[in-house]
Parts: C-alpha cells; sequence; structure tokens
C-alpha cells in the first residue's frame, strides 16, 4: 500500500499512503487521523484497515498508564470505560480515514448492548476491532470487541455521529 507522498496531500492521505500492505499505521500516522494526544490517545497500533468496513487496533497496557497510577488495588487494571474508549478511537480511525469524512470530527453518541469480561492488567496487550455497520447522514453505528489473548473483554454496538469542526 506504500505510495508517494506529494505536498497537495492532506495528513490522513498522507498517514494513509505511508501505511503497510495491510494498512498497518503507527502512532504518528494515528495522530495525523485522530484529534487525540496522550494521555487520552489510547490505541498505539492499526495492524489491520479494511477501508469502510474493519479496522483492528492495538493497545499496549504498561504499568505506568495514567489510569492505573494511584489505585490501591494489589493488581491494577484498565478501567473498562477506558477500553470502550480504545475500542471508539479505532472505529474513529475506520469513519476519518475515508474521504467524504476529511476534515470531520468523529463524536461516541451511544453504546448498546455492552457485555463486559475479564479485567485488562499491566503487560496484556488489547486488542480492539470496529466493524461498520450502518450509516445515514452523518449517524451510523458500529461494532466493537476488545480482546486479550483471544479473550474477550468488552464487546458493544456503538452509535456515532460526524460532524464539521
Amino acid at each position: 500500500m506504500k505510495q508517494t507522498t506529494t505536498p497537495e496531500m492532506t495528513q490522513v492521505q498522507e498517514a494513509l499512503a505511508e501505511s503497510g500492505p495491510r494498512g498497518e499505521l503507527n502512532i504518528e500516522q494515528i495522530k495525523r487521523i485522530l484529534p487525540h494526544r496522550i494521555p487520552f490517545l489510547l490505541i498505539d497500533r492499526i495492524i489491520e484497515h479494511e477501508f469502510g468496513k474493519r479496522t483492528v487496533g492495538l493497545k499496549n497496557v504498561t504499568a505506568n498508564e495514567a489510569c492505573l497510577n494511584g489505585q490501591v488495588l494489589d493488581e491494577p487494571t484498565m478501567p473498562h470505560s477506558l477500553i470502550l474508549e480504545s475500542i471508539a478511537q479505532t472505529g474513529g480511525v475506520l469513519l476519518l480515514s475515508l474521504p467524504e469524512n476529511e476534515g470531520k470530527v468523529a463524536f461516541l453518541a451511544g453504546m448498546d448492548n455492552v457485555k463486559l469480561g475479564r479485567p485488562v492488567k499491566p503487560g496484556d496487550q488489547l486488542v480492539c476491532e470496529a466493524i461498520a455497520l450502518k450509516r445515514k447522514g452523518n449517524i451510523g453505528r458500529m461494532e466493537g470487541r476488545a480482546s486479550v489473548n483471544g479473550e474477550p473483554v468488552v464487546e458493544a454496538a456503538f452509535l456515532f455521529a460526524l460532524s464539521d469542526t
């Protein structure tokens, strides 16, 4: 999928042109697509990207995550709400990489059928998958799931809204 970048290309187009053969994106390329920044950027890499259909992202959970600092638990865990946000951000890459969504911002508008699974601990690699279901205008639905070592952690249906900035 390697292409040459040109001065006329937007940041999103450049990131996609530099992606790997399966649509892989590194953190710097993701930052050209999503408005999120660390510590609120909750995906580290995109490992698969089928334009307009499906995206798979990775989040390496480390002991020095901001959300784990200060937990008084013997075994700190990543909050499920942030896992849901990781899935939503993976879906954001799916949506905002489409040419018709260039310059728009994706908002999480709701979630349905949320299923919570096992806790996610430091050292785990969270695999987040977002699948586009349907869209009408600037509103749409996607299905998302997160897993660690193939074991389900979170599943949900997401409602999103796209807006001009």
